[in-house]
């Protein structure tokens, strides 16, 4: 592959984004950063243990760097260890920057944003076992509540031991919503892309023939439905990705600012876990209606709290290791919830493309991160994408539509790690079980092979803690309202996309539960509904459990409508009792399903509705001791109790700080 190059700009930050701490073990250090140049970095380790800092150049396989604009350069690193680094010990870094005739430049340098009060350089601890970890899902930029983000920012910054600092923090879902985009992010997202040269691309069965030609349109900003050209066996597709779908049962999706290239998606990638790019746009507001400018200039104050914390979700990044998997709004919403919806979206080449640019970012932004060694063949095909360019530096559509479709059919976005307890991370959107009666019922989660491969995973383990981006174990009521809509043939307008919502993924399911030689205690991470709770679930039909805690935090910066889920939290309370009869109508008859009480409930509400971050303590069979949902808004800290503890959780136990 040829070697990345850039025309350099002295105006421009060396860093423009990063660095993010991802899969981190003993022998192998994994970290992602952008550039505005291809860098020559040195990673420099110490910690008590050792005399003297140890630096390792980033030469080789251990930096790849992937150009994705003039001055956009993705370093991804992965440091392969002869000697393992030691667990439960502070271990202090710095990646320096080197360059000819200047002395090498170190963190503190090029983002003091990212280091805490009196310390000289970040650090991050290697957890032996993951006695505790935060979790969390749904992070919209323009929702008026507060980051959840924040949450894992003022943990760190309390006094503590290494062995206390959580193991990893594990985002679930929806880290962009590519699909939900406020319009002055996009005007942020257009000036990124002009002032870094993010590439182009050209479009296949749009009105406009290439990126450049979109973001010019005068339909750019919050009209993008008429963008689309007008045939009526596009209708369904006009609208699931750009009409603004309404869904009455629970809340209004807006699909009006859809980003559509792969250089928006990465933009947007960098303008939310970075303050960075920020610092290089304008406050120039884009050509729109009188109708629309109180729209955005409401949006705009959102984004601009937003951005008002993102210097401490860079450092809190940069201190912790960070695991992702997608959910739908990574890409669009309802992302493959049906088969009739994967013929209409996959059978159009524009909205083929959407699809791929958004997995193409994913890829590079997210999935690298999580296994390095299951992409080397993907990561060629980028290389060779981005290289081929043409006079206006807009990428081969012959390579984008190749590699997109390699992606479509790539079936290791999961992953695996050998912690303790073991840590499955599961793709629930792209090995769909799908109906055989009628392509517009909801497919089911995982397939067949996949949910094999999971209990492959689980063998004579045992414990393990699942991530499922939808909860395995949810709120009945609501699963029933959804099941209702699907046997009326409109799944789409409620979300219904659930483990119970397909017969057969939820039967296999419940028999990997119940296999002798699968664990006998199973913790499922879970996100993707905008509020939070926790269930205790024992299966009846094994002897001696298993027993299960379906533990959901959802949102990062999201919220359910709060008299919403006010009514169906009271309704489910009462229709789905012990004794209501109403219980043997679902698939969990043969479960005891005990809800935990969140520790502020007012009136035995079993549902958290409040942007925040989730954080659970494991004891050394790997059950849950201790689980709580941090407020962004700076409240305090709410735990999960049984019913009966309630009134005797003492206030302390509801921070950290307070455990130890």
């Amino acid at each position: 592959m040829p070697t990345p190059t850039a025309t350099v700009h002295d105006d421009l930050p060396l860093v423009l984004a990063g660095p993010l701490l991802r899969r981190m073990q003993p022998q192998c250090l994994v970290l992602w950063l952008v550039g505005s140049r291809p860098l020559t970095l040195s990673l420099q380790l110490a910690h008590g243990e050792a005399e003297e800092p140890q630096r390792y150049p980033l030469q080789g396989d251990s930096c790849q760097v992937i150009q994705v604009g003039e001055q956009a350069f993705i370093h991804l690193i992965e440091l392969a260890l002869d000697t393992p680094l030691p667990c439960d010990v502070q271990i202090d870094y710095d990646l320096l920057i080197d360059q000819p005739g200047q002395a090498p430049q170190g963190i503190a340098e090029w983002a003091p944003h990212l280091l805490y009060d009196g310390v000289a350089q970040p650090n991050f601890v290697l957890r032996e076992h993951l006695d505790q970890l935060l979790h969390g899902s749904c992070r919209k930029p323009h929702h008026p509540s507060a980051d959840g983000l924040l949450c894992a920012d003022r943990l760190l910054a309390e006094p503590h031991a290494p062995e206390q600092r959580p193991a990893l923090l594990l985002m679930s879902g929806d880290q962009i919503y590519a699909d939900d985009v406020s319009g002055p992010m996009l005007r942020a997202i257009h000036q990124v892309i002009a002032r870094l040269g993010l590439f182009g691309e050209h479009l296949e069965g749009a009105v406009v023939d290439d990126s450049t030609a979109l973001y010019q349109h005068p339909a750019s900003y919050y009209q993008r439905a008429e963008l689309l050209p007008e045939l009526k066996s596009n209708e369904t597709l006009r609208e699931r990705f750009f009409g603004g779908v309404e869904k009455p049962i629970f809340t209004t999706s807006s699909a009006d600012n859809h980003l559509v290239t792969c250089a928006e998606v990465l933009a947007m990638y960098l303008l939310v876990w970075s303050p960075v790019p920020w610092t290089l746009l304008d406050a120039e507001m884009p050509a729109l209606s009188r109708d629309e400018v109180p729209r955005y200039q409401a949006e705009r104050k959102h984004i601009e709290v937003f951005r008002g914390g993102l210097a401490q979700v860079a450092r809190a990044l940069a201190h912790l290791p960070t695991l992702m998997i997608f959910d739908d709004h990574d890409v669009t919403d309802d992302w493959n919830l049906s088969a009739q919806w994967e013929l209409t979206a996959y059978g159009h080449p524009f909205s083929r493309r959407i699809l791929g640019n958004a997995l193409i970012a994913y890829l590079l932004c997210q999935g690298w991160g999580n296994n390095p060694e299951v992409f080397a063949k993907p990561l060629q095909a980028v290389q060779a994408m981005t290289a081929d360019r043409d006079a206006d530096n807009h990428m081969n559509p012959q390579q984008q539509d190749a590699l997109i479709d390699s992606l479509l059919a790539f079936h290791q976005w999961h992953f695996v790690l050998p912690t303790s307890p073991t840590l499955v991370v599961l793709d629930t959107r792209t090995r769909r079980w799908r109906s055989a009666r009628n392509r517009k019922r909801p497919s089911g989660l995982m397939d067949w092979e996949a949910l094999c491969e999971f209990q492959q995973a689980l063998l004579d383990q045992p414990s393990a803690i699942i991530v499922s981006a939808a909860p395995m174990f949810g709120v009945k009521l609501i699963e029933a309202v959804q099941k209702v809509f699907s046997w009326a043939g409109h799944p789409l307008m409620v979300d219904a996309e659930n483990w119970m919502a397909h017969r057969g993924a939820a039967r296999v399911m419940m028999n990997i539960f119940r296999h002798s030689r699968t664990p006998g205690n199973y913790v499922i991470l879970s996100g993707d509904v905008h509020y939070s709770f926790v269930y205790e679930v024992l299966i009846r039909q094994r002897k001696r459990g298993p027993q299960l805690w379906q533990i959901t935090s959802s949102g990062l910066k999201n919220e359910f409508p709060p008299r919403l889920l006010d009514w169906f939290d009271r309704l489910n309370r009462w229709l789905y009792a012990p004794w209501s009869p109403l219980n043997w109508l679902t698939k969990r008859r043969r479960m005891q399903v005990t809800p935990r009480i969140p520790s502020r409930s007012k009136a035995g509400e079993r549902l958290w509705n409040g942007a925040g971050l989730g954080q659970v303590f494991f004891n050394e069979q790997g059950q849950p001791s201790a689980i709580y949902q941090h407020n962004a808004d700076g409240s305090p800290a709410v735990a999960f109790v049984d019913d009966r503890d309630k009134a005797s959780v003492p206030q302390a136990a509801l921070s950290p700080a307070g455990r130890g």
